[in-house]
């Protein structure tokens, strides 16, 4: 049974607006879709083509990762108006499992509004005629919101989003990739030592390190406290144990400072290490969750080992090591 959410959830605000300048500024404004829920959040989706197609499958226009999405859910139609010269969307419904929701009503088809909400699955959005502004404030809020406000790296939900389209792409082009799990030694005894606000400063160096060892288009992720994630784009399994490495030796290697800010009193450095988990695609797995499981697994592994290690989930298949190949290769 197709489930109706409450309407006042889907409320449309209507603007008033100067009939002299509306027809200018609709012909001035692009059409785009923006994710108000879900992991697209606040990231807008230009529409641009003629026909865009949104569900879960590989060749839809905007790929949805939901389960509650059919494979091909629902197009939008674009066209013009002969008599005003302005763009006409339309959204249509392809025969999807859970239906397409517009503004609170199940819908077969129906012609787009500014300020239109749209759900398919759990996935919200606004369908909105954006200015050239608009379009350029948009993408900083979701970087915004997409990024953590310490490090700068990923959060984890936004990792999760990315990690499952690599999945995809991995699976499209049989290539390989690896998910590494990372977990500062010790980090309380920072706090405890220095204060938490020479800790912070210390996760935020962290950030700036493992991005630094890692290539131009590998993801890395603050995944919560004092524990990160990354994954490695087309590294097979003794490529990423190299690249865990070298993470966990930059970190070794760098003084952290414990000078607190406006602080006079002198600075003395210390020393961090960190323990790294490698799992890879698909050598332990094809699932993207059960891959940073895996990597998790052996992340725990270095820590009883002795800490300040890097681990590979299946060590006999990383054996061999092999340079880590660049992104432009």
């Amino acid at each position: 049974m197709k489930s109706h959410p409450k309407e006042d959830e889907f409320a449309t605000t209507q603007q008033s607006a100067d009939p002299k300048t509306e027809g200018l500024a609709s012909k001035e404004r692009r059409a785009a879709l923006v994710s108000l829920r879900g992991e697209l959040l606040a990231n807008p989706i230009p529409l641009e083509r003629d026909v865009v197609v949104l569900g879960r499958a590989l060749e839809a226009d905007i790929r949805l990762n939901d389960s509650k999405a059919s494979r091909m859910h629902a197009r939008i139609d674009a066209a013009v108006d002969a008599d005003s010269g302005l763009g006409l969307y339309r959204i249509k419904d392809l025969g999807s499992t859970n239906g397409t929701i517009v503004n609170g009503q199940l819908i077969t088809e129906a012609l787009l509004s500014d300020g239109d909400k749209i759900l398919i699955g759990d996935q919200l959005f606004r369908f909105d005629m954006l200015s050239e502004s608009d379009r350029e404030f948009q993408p900083q809020i979701h970087r915004l919101l997409a990024h953590d406000g310490l490090t700068g790296l990923l959060t984890s939900k936004s990792f999760f989003s990315e990690l499952r389209r690599e999945t995809a792409r991995a699976e499209q082009q049989s290539s390989p990739f690896c998910v590494l799990m990372m977990d500062v030694d010790h980090f309380k005894e920072v706090n405890d030592t220095y204060g938490q606000l020479v800790g912070n400063h210390a996760l935020e160096e962290m950030g700036v390190l493992i991005k630094g060892a890692l290539r131009s288009g590998d993801v890395a992720a603050r995944f919560g406290g004092e524990e990160f994630s990354a994954f490695l784009l087309d590294a097979d399994y003794a490529q990423g144990l190299v690249a865990a490495e070298r993470v966990r030796r930059a970190v070794a290697q760098h003084h952290f400072s414990s000078a607190r800010q406006g602080g006079t009193e002198p600075a003395e450095s210390f020393r961090i290490t960190m323990s790294v988990g490698v799992a890879a695609y698909p050598d332990d797995s094809k699932d993207p969750i059960q891959l940073v499981e895996l990597a998790d697994s052996a992340l725990y592994r270095a820590k009883r080992t002795g800490r300040n290690l890097a681990c590979a989930y299946r060590p006999s298949l990383a054996a061999t090591e092999k340079p880590l190949r660049s992104r432009g290769d």
